[in-house]
């Protein structure tokens, strides 16, 4: 199992940069989760999109869902459709949007055999509807916490993880419990909590070098570190 980072900053990139996505890779074949601005291009270079298993999307804000719209132009021009899941609970415009031949649109329920891999789940807490993944190989474990503040029985979710892609968007001094995401330390804490053997930082703010947040995490946890885009992590 490979996760390709196509974009990683929120909730706008840097330059020449993307917001997120990232690209599973297993046994010759691909998942895209989540299509935020810059994606499309990125993603491009790896794949044709027109091949992927299937769009996981964990919500529907537009960091994490904007490039679909362009993405839609070249699948119709393909004549392929593509199944996306997505947050059945979640009627925000968007959704609107993707009801479009390009997507076949199925709401998360339960597990989802895809490409190989088991995947699983989670209800986080974010001001939008949001979910969680486990992918599992029957080897490997690798969860993303998608956008989400401290959220009980998450730890649970990503329990023995072999690496957690989590939302790491503020510096500790910057977070309160109200806020829709985590900060570093907050990352670190969940991976230590979870048992987790490696933490990769995500949602990455541009007013902050991750360094900065690396630093803060890595107070907590020791295997911490920062993504950015071109970076696979192998498992």
């Amino acid at each position: 199992m490979h996760v390709h980072v196509l974009g990683c900053h929120g909730p706008w990139p840097c330059a020449n940069g993307a917001t997120s996505g990232y690209l599973m890779e297993h046994e010759g074949k691909y998942i895209l989760v989540d299509c935020g601005s810059g994606v499309l291009g990125k993603l491009m270079a790896i794949c044709d999109p027109a091949k992927l298993e299937g769009i996981l999307l964990s919500h529907l804000h537009f960091d994490h869902a904007s490039d679909l719209m362009v993405l839609r132009y070249y699948l119709e021009k393909m004549g392929k459709t593509l199944k996306i899941y997505i947050p059945g609970e979640d009627h925000s415009p968007l959704r609107d949007l993707l009801c479009a031949p390009a997507f076949e649109v199925i709401p998360y329920s339960g597990r989802i055999s895809m490409a190989g891999l088991e995947i699983a789940v989670y209800p986080v807490r974010h001001p939008v509807p949001c979910r969680a993944m486990r992918f599992e190989d029957g080897e490997k474990i690798f969860v993303y916490t998608g956008d989400t503040n401290d959220c009980p029985g998450l730890a649970d979710f990503a329990k023995d993880a072999d690496a957690i892609l989590a939302d790491a968007a503020f510096l500790q001094a910057e977070w309160n419990e109200k806020l829709p995401h985590m900060s570093a330390v907050g990352a670190a804490q969940l991976a230590k909590d979870a048992g987790a053997k490696k933490l990769y930082l995500t949602h990455l703010p541009v007013s902050h070098a991750p360094e900065t947040l690396e630093k803060e995490a890595k107070e907590i946890f020791a295997d911490a570190s920062s993504v950015k885009p071109g970076l696979v992590i192998a498992l």
